[in-house]
């Protein structure tokens, strides 16, 4: 150990002891307050404040700070010290600096997009752009308050390297639990610009796979909410994600950064409880068996514009809606006047000024409404001329048939009674719907007709009904958010995007993705220009994260190679530099042998105390039979199948369609096999997808023949304690 290591070891470890005394004593004092449980409002509030604040200080205990900066402001004589934290705190007798700084704040920023080098660094503060000099990045890796790591990546005092990913790494080669955890401590400077964006932008970030996506826009709603506190709140903000399972797998990173309250949704649970609709129950199964449960070697079914995903996604059927509601206000107004009884006349033209002139502003549900009401307050002052109070009593009596009569004879501005229609799964009210169903598809037509008339309603009718109830309905304060965050948005449709566009104040979104992961293209974008073209330049920014964290460099150059034969794409993902095992080619001659090898893996893999392995299998029902051969050897095999609104961590056996989102320390492939993934280009995303779930090994057995995206430069091995005696490496 060098004296310089054991000098800055020697002044964390008290800087530590300092800050842990500081956090201990302010908590003492602070649960030494009784609690207010009064109807004071002003205690109320200061009661409020001082529980933040127990919260912030004890949740800092354990890990009070991650990072220092060593910076020197222009102008100024002296350099500081700056401590930086997922929450600052400093002295109840503040002085001139926080003794541990928000990672959200302005100078923090400085942590994550200072690279190295001797000239000036800048940041900016709401005074204007900050300029200085750095003198110190240090890392720190503190556990239950036992500083564990100390690691300098800049010194410009003692002219050592510039910023390295030593620390990087080090983090990176850590197994993984069952849970996304935060990366506040690892942040790096193209994620910190993502995550430091303008709020009133729609972000669209192309991702490739263990680029820290999904993490990046999870930092995001923590910066928003700090930097933004008078604007946003966290009750108004959604994240949107692709199953109940993926959001489990999320849910501890916000916590982890003091964050609590925003809304974690899948769209379809989401659109369906507003739009006050049951789904069938069956829907997602169906939708998945259809598209990924084929039988080996037909490989997927093709795809085009006009599959029903796609078109129900479309834009095209977004003006379609728009055009049948504009066509049904045409033709709203019931023929002739209004008679409540005889001798008293509403004359269809003052009717027709009223809903289309004075109540023009208004959605169509809402103009009836009130077109109604007013028609029914007409009414009431009529009957105040009635000679007697018989006469009065029979004409109120006529009028109230004839009131519910005349509201009869209007259209039912209610989104699926419309949708039905359109489809022609139920008589239209007007004549409109020829001309606007002819527009549809006929294999789309048909099978979404078959559906509505057994009241069928799947997730791709979503976007459709959500549109028809904006057009129809004012949409609420209470339903507009501050903020959306939509992950796996290669999986999400331009007419989703646009409907929720509708929802959110200032375009203000985070849309996140990864093309080359694009395996449910049957109702996705093919190019991020489906999401972009929805918004006008200036409100709209696109960012690429190429750097992928996840994967050793054997796993990232091998999948790379997937979507360079595979894919033809040129997302290519740019690895940081931590080496590993290489990615193992095990082939088998028999459906005996196969499942051997996968035994042995498993051993194999189980024995290296990886606390996460998964065996990806190309359909569900490969998987449960591998899992019922395997459990009574390991009965913590979990058995992922879509249905389960938890991730278990630890050992599982999935089909790889369910695997995207997810990381496991080590991977096996059960059929890497031509049988099993065909030469298409959607075939070898979905081998992507797979290969790129491994942190740190990655094994492929398969049944001759290969696909050709797949590398088969090989060399022979023995390995020692293998049931076979040749392995084959792929490089």
């Amino acid at each position: 150990m060098s004296e310089s290591f054991q000098s800055a070891y020697q002044e964390e470890e008290s800087r530590l002891y300092e800050v842990i005394v500081e956090i201990d004593r302010q908590l003492e004092r602070l649960r030494g307050i009784p609690v207010y449980t009064g109807h004071d409002f002003t205690e109320q509030v200061l009661e409020a404040g001082r529980e933040e604040k127990r919260q912030a200080l004890a949740k800092s205990l354990p890990e009070p700070y991650f990072g220092r900066l060593d910076f020197q402001e222009s102008g100024t004589a002296a350099k500081k010290p700056l401590y930086i934290g997922k929450i600052g705190f400093d002295k109840e007798d503040a002085g001139d600096h926080p003794m541990v700084i928000d990672w959200r704040a302005p100078v923090a920023s400085l942590f994550y997009s200072f690279t190295g080098g001797t000239d000036p660094a800048s940041f900016e503060a709401p005074e204007g752009i900050i300029e200085g000099l750095v003198y110190l990045k240090r890392n720190v890796v503190i556990r239950k308050q036992i500083l564990e790591r100390v690691s300098d990546t800049y010194n410009r005092e003692s002219g050592g390297p510039a910023v390295s990913d030593e620390f990087l790494v080090y983090r990176l080669g850590e197994n993984k639990d069952n849970r996304l955890r935060d990366i506040v401590s690892t942040i790096q400077a193209e994620q910190d610009k993502i995550i430091r964006a303008a709020k009133n932008t729609a972000l669209i970030i192309q991702g490739v796979a263990g680029s820290g996506k999904t993490t990046v826009a999870l930092h995001r709603l923590a910066y928003l909410l700090y930097q933004y506190k008078e604007q946003v709140t966290a009750e108004k903000m959604i994240i949107f994600a692709p199953n109940l399972m993926f959001l489990d797998y999320i849910s501890d990173v916000l916590p982890e950064l003091g964050v609590g309250d925003i809304q974690q949704r899948t769209f379809g649970d989401w659109a369906a409880e507003l739009l006050d609709i049951q789904l069938a129950s069956d829907d997602h199964a169906q939708t998945l068996h259809q598209w990924f449960e084929t039988e080996p070697g037909q490989g997927t079914p093709d795809i085009d514009d006009n599959v029903s995903g796609r078109y129900k996604g479309s834009l095209r059927l977004m003006g379609i809606i728009r055009r049948c509601v504009e066509s049904i206000e045409t033709e709203a107004l019931p023929d002739g006047d209004f008679s409540p009884w005889d001798g008293a006349v509403l004359k269809q033209e003052t009717i027709a000024e009223w809903f289309y002139q004075e109540y023009k502003p208004y959605p169509l549900a809402k103009r009836k409404e009130r077109l109604l009401a007013r028609l029914h307050r007409w009414v009431e002052m009529e009957l105040k001329k009635s000679p007697s109070a018989a006469v009065m009593k029979e004409r109120k009596k006529k009028a109230a048939q004839r009131e519910k009569a005349y509201g009869n004879r209007w259209p039912k501005f209610e989104p699926v009674s419309l949708y039905k229609q359109l489809f022609g799964a139920v008589k239209a009210t007007g004549s409109w719907f020829e001309e606007l169903s002819a527009l549809i598809p006929s294999e789309v037509l048909a099978a979404t007709r078959k559906d509505l008339k057994k009241n069928v309603v799947r997730e791709e009718d979503l976007p459709a009904l959500l549109y028809f109830h904006c057009l129809l309905n004012d949409i609420t304060g209470e339903q507009r958010f501050d903020h959306i965050v939509i992950d796996e948005a290669q999986d999400f449709s331009p007419f989703q995007v646009a409907v929720l566009d509708l929802f959110v104040r200032g375009h203000s979104f985070t849309i996140l993705g990864d093309l080359s992961q694009g395996i449910h293209a049957y109702r996705g974008v093919h190019a991020w220009e489906e999401m972009s073209s929805l918004f006008k330049e200036e409100e709209t920014a696109y960012f690429a994260l190429t750097r992928s964290y996840r994967s050793t460099m054997e796993i990232i150059e091998f999948a790379n190679g997937i979507l360079e034969k595979g894919v033809s794409s040129d997302l290519l993902a740019v690895p940081v530099f931590r080496s590993g095992d290489t990615v193992r080619l095990i082939p088998y001659d028999s459906a005996k042998s196969r499942t051997r090898d996968l035994e042995r893996a498993m051993e194999a893999l189980i024995a290296k105390e990886y606390r996460t392995v998964a065996i990806l299998t190309r359909t569900l029902r490969e998987a449960q039979e591998l899992h019922e051969q395997f459990i009574t050897a390991w009965p913590m095999l979990n058995l992922i199948d879509g249905s389960k609104g938890t991730y278990q961590g630890g050992y599982s056996v999935l089909p790889v369609y369910l695997s995207k989102g997810l990381e496991f320390d080590a991977v096996v492939v059960a059929d890497a096999d031509r049988a099993h993934y065909a030469e298409k280009a959607w075939d070898a995303k979905l081998m992507y997808v797979g290969c790129t779930r491994a942190l740190h090994e990655l094994w492929l057995l398969h049944n001759e023949p290969l696909p050709t995206y797949i590398r088969t430069e090989t060399s022979e091995i023995t390995a020692s304690g293998w049931p076979w005696s040749k392995v084959r490496l792929c490089y």
